[in-house]
């Protein structure tokens, strides 16, 4: 195997490797060799098939493992004797006519492109100083919150007396049959359906017209449905319904005591309370790690100043493009780029490129230097809490999970990015600066060119 290095400007080298034809076929023959015992052909005893007939039958395929262990092995040398630091797996660029190599007639040779790690001294954790956001939910706050989750779980008691009609915010219990052209169609019909006036559960124009509606009255509710309606069948037909009111129910004043907290599940107001309070201060706390998580960022990306491998910062951007497009197709866009050219947003979206692969270098480098690993046990937890998501395939997706180490490697990155924010964070000098609610909720502005 013959390796010359081509090129070496920055961060990027390509090398020549060269193996020779007859290197190639001494790899086959011991190819050939190490299977013959095992193979099982008609009209030879086990393990006494001939050489030949084995090149002949399964030269091609065994050719084919042969060249690519070449190439495999070609740039693990190449890495190995020349100390590289790889940023990533390198290229392999194939040269000639690798159909001649296969068949014995031609030297196997490729080209080698690889981009290297940049030598850089990460800044020390104890020498930064961030401030970390912080707000205590009161409780004025704990007791609206009680407040709003009683207004969304109201109950309705049934109106009584002769003067009784439907209003908004009243619930109506009803039956009903939807017609077009005088035939009811799929989906239209329902008994017993519980409909809040306001509510815009239904079709625009249905609920309006059950207001002034008595208990056990007959309505005919004429409404088209819109053109965008899901069901294209009945998109933009004109519909009505033959609606029979069964019983008009008013919202009960329900009062927030321990009664409600047992309605919902849980022992007493007190601990209905609790359970709030707690819920938003891990609210708020999240809310507080991801603004220090951002300042911290912040600070890095501002004391480090190193080449970038070009092909880190190139793959970074193809994916960031990818999805301005996507928005851009779908309308999505954010106002701020819609009226942009393509030139303004490529020169905007390679900064944020650049920026994620600069502190992406720098968060490893600090995770590599104190040694922070992921765990098996973080990493099956993450794998779990991923195909939970997915409901009753949850099981496949987690064996999809373990059979796949590119997909095990999406999952590990964020694990270890938190993990070293966490070192940091412990080792650097924290202030907590209490704030109001909503300044820590405040969507902070981006620095100019990092608005993605």
């Amino acid at each position: 195997m013959q390796i010359v290095e081509k090129s070496g400007e920055g961060l990027s080298r390509v090398y020549g490797v060269t193996v020779p034809a007859q290197a190639l076929a001494e790899k086959l023959d011991a190819r050939i060799a190490e299977i013959t015992p095992t193979l099982n052909i008609k009209g030879f005893r086990p393990g006494k098939v001939p050489p030949g007939h084995v090149r002949r039958l399964h030269g091609k395929a065994l050719m084919s493992e042969v060249v690519e262990q070449a190439v495999n092995e070609g740039a693990q040398k190449v890495i190995e004797d020349n100390k590289l630091r790889p940023a990533g797996d390198p290229d392999l660029k194939p040269e000639g006519d690798i159909a001649a190599v296969i068949d014995g007639k031609a030297d196997l040779v490729y080209e080698i492109s690889v981009d290297l790690m940049p030598d850089f001294e990460p800044v020390d954790p104890a020498t930064l100083a961030l401030e970390r956001p912080v707000y205590t939910p009161a409780d004025a706050e704990v007791d609206e919150a009680v407040a709003e989750l009683a207004s969304q779980n109201k109950t309705y008691e049934t109106k009584t007396g002769k003067a009784v009609k439907a209003a908004e915010g009243d619930m109506v219990v009803i039956d009903f049959v939807g017609k077009i052209d005088g035939e009811a169609f799929a989906g239209g019909s329902a008994e017993g359906a519980e409909l809040v006036i306001g509510s815009g559960q239904f079709i625009p124009g249905f609920e309006e017209q059950l207001k002034g509606a008595k208990p056990d009255s007959d309505v005919e509710v004429k409404v088209t449905f819109p053109a965008d309606y899901q069901a294209a069948n009945l998109a933009g037909k004109d519909a009505v319904f033959e609606v029979k009111v069964k019983e008009v129910k008013s919202a009960a004043e329900g009062a927030v005591d321990d009664a409600f907290a047992e309605r919902l599940g849980i022992e007493n107001l007190d601990k209905l309370k609790e359970l709030i309070r707690t819920n938003l201060e891990q609210q708020y706390a999240g809310a507080s790690r991801f603004k220090l998580k951002r300042a911290l960022l912040d600070q890095l990306d501002e004391k480090h100043d190193f080449p970038l491998p070009p092909k880190m910062v190139d793959a970074e951007f193809a994916s960031i493009w990818q999805q301005i497009q996507q928005d851009k197709e779908g309308g999505s866009l954010p106002e701020d780029d819609a009226g942009k050219t393509d030139e303004q947003l490529e020169a905007e979206y390679r900064k944020i490129a650049e920026r994620r692969v600069r502190l992406g270098l720098v968060l490893a480098e600090i995770g590599r230097a104190n040694n922070v690993q992921v765990t098996d046990q973080e990493l099956g937890e993450a794998m779990r809490r991923e195909a939970m998501r997915y409901g009753p395939q949850a099981q496949q997706v987690f064996d999809l999970f373990r059979q796949n180490p590119q997909a095990q490697a999406q999952l590990r990155a964020p694990i270890f990015e938190d993990k070293v924010v966490d070192l940091i964070v412990e080792k650097a000098k924290v202030e907590d600066k209490p704030v109001s609610k909503d300044e820590l909720m405040k969507e902070d502005d981006l620095p100019e060119g990092y608005s993605a």
